[in-house]
């Protein structure tokens, strides 16, 4: 359902329906993706303090946010604080060694701010540590249409709940793709914001180089609606006009003059990984020309060469910063980590200084690589994964390696991506990421107002 379904219903009806849709959930998916629910009452109780608020520009809260999301439940990835409520990040033990919050994180507030309830919040691969879905504590989080593979990860648990209808929006987050992995194998609509911005900046870290803040909606104009509401910028103005809400926007209200049309390019699946499925490159090449023409060979021959080293660079930055992270809890908790995780944080302790420093130099010489490109375009798109979503036999490093090398690029230029689902002849999805120089682009709204014919 989409989020004027969800208003339509009073708060009493909307709060019965969640909670029977978390009922309905197979057994499985429930553990692995729920790690806390608000009782159906309280939910109520929360959804009626916007019942009957309008949604026109007439109605405002904190300056020019509007009630964009009045009334939409959503579900929060466990890492971002909810007050009284325990944050784990997947893992058994955090709650021991961090205190249960006592204030709502920025991104929560802001929710609140436009009218949206927290319904849930969901688990996630231990410590955000991994594209998979997989956790050994709670379970690894089925894709909730086909239940013998996986949703991909790490915000697991929030592609899962938004996959199977529960909340019509998820928060997740994405430091290596983990809002743009989950969103494509789940057939999502998701959007990854920046480093370092306010609604990341208080979420427990994985690495704060790498880590954005982000979320997922089931469909193009939900999409459009959540990033009015949460990032806005040009495009607030395309409804001044009429006084149109976002839900009524049209394809032909593009915020571009037809004079000055985003120019893109894209880069085909074989330009840029092995092994893929040919399913998915020939569904995510045909999508992709869909929305712009094909790189120049030039432009491409200088992408690939300034991402030659942005999977070993983003491995490098990211884990040594969650080693820096951990480092206090990893000796007297070592037997509760993932110990693929821990292995992982443990190694990125040993490496040396120099190793580290020469990472962050290619880091910033491949966001002067992207700063160039966006001298001359204002996008580009490309797929987001390989093939569409695995069992867990298929799970081998080679898959993750061949995802980092496509999420890696924006991940380490620190570049904001709309992610868009791409239907497969199985059934199953792939993705595409669209890759902007800032998060209030006007490509944005340009592409998800075409999407949304």
């Amino acid at each position: 359902m989409s989020f004027a379904d969800w208003r339509d219903m009073t708060p009493a009806r909307a709060a019965r329906e969640l909670h029977a849709r978390v009922a309905a959930l197979p057994g499985k998916l429930r553990s692995a993706a729920i790690a806390w629910l608000r009782p159906e009452t309280k939910l109520e109780r929360e959804l009626e303090r916007w019942n009957g608020l309008p949604s026109s520009r007439s109605e405002r809260v904190e300056g020019n946010a509007l009630h964009l999301l009045r009334g939409v439940p959503y579900a929060l990835k466990d890492l971002f604080d909810l007050a009284g409520v325990p944050t784990r990040a997947g893992s058994s033990f955090l709650p021991e060694v961090r205190p249960t919050p006592a204030h709502d994180c920025n991104l929560v507030t802001k929710m609140r701010s436009l009218g949206a309830v927290a319904a849930a919040k969901t688990h996630l691969q231990e410590f955000a540590s991994g594209l998979t879905g997989e956790n050994i504590h709670y379970g690894d989080c089925p894709h909730p249409q086909f239940p013998d593979r996986l949703t991909g990860g790490s915000s697991s648990g929030s592609a899962a709940l938004a996959g199977a209808g529960v909340v019509p929006f998820a928060i997740g987050s994405d430091t290596g793709g983990s809002v743009r992995v989950p969103g494509s194998w789940c057939g999502l609509f998701g959007f990854r914001l920046t480093p370092g911005d306010e609604f990341i900046r208080d979420a427990f870290p994985l690495s704060s180089t790498c880590d954005t803040a982000g979320w997922f909606t089931g469909n193009a104009a939900d999409m459009l609606t959540a990033w009015r509401a949460l990032v806005g910028g040009r495009a607030n103005r395309l409804d001044e006009p009429s006084g149109r809400g976002m839900a009524s926007a049209r394809p032909e209200d593009s915020p571009y003059p037809a004079a000055a049309r985003p120019r893109g390019c894209h880069l085909r699946m074989a330009h840029l990984v092995e092994g893929f499925d040919p399913d998915a490159a020939t569904a995510c090449d045909r999508a992709s020309a869909g929305l712009c023409p094909a790189a120049d060979a030039a432009t491409r021959d200088q992408l690939l060469s300034d991402w030659r080293e942005a999977r070993a660079t983003y491995s490098t930055i990211s884990m040594r910063e969650a080693f820096e992270v951990h480092r206090r809890w990893m000796a007297p908790h070592r037997e509760r980590y993932d110990p693929v995780i821990w292995g992982r944080y443990h190694e990125a302790g040993g490496w040396p200084e120099e190793s580290i420093a020469a990472a962050h130099r290619t880091k910033d010489a491949l966001r002067a690589g992207w700063a160039k490109f966006f001298e001359s375009y204002d996008y580009v798109v490309f797929p987001t994964v390989p093939s569409g979503a695995p069992r867990k036999a298929d799970l081998t490093p080679d898959l993750r390696l061949s995802i980092l090398t496509l999420t890696a690029p924006a991940s380490v230029g620190g570049l904001p991506v709309l992610s868009i689902p791409v239907p497969l002849p199985s059934g199953l999805t792939a993705g595409l990421q669209v890759v902007v120089r800032t998060p209030d682009s006007p490509v944005v709204p340009a592409i998800l107002l075409m999407l949304a014919k």
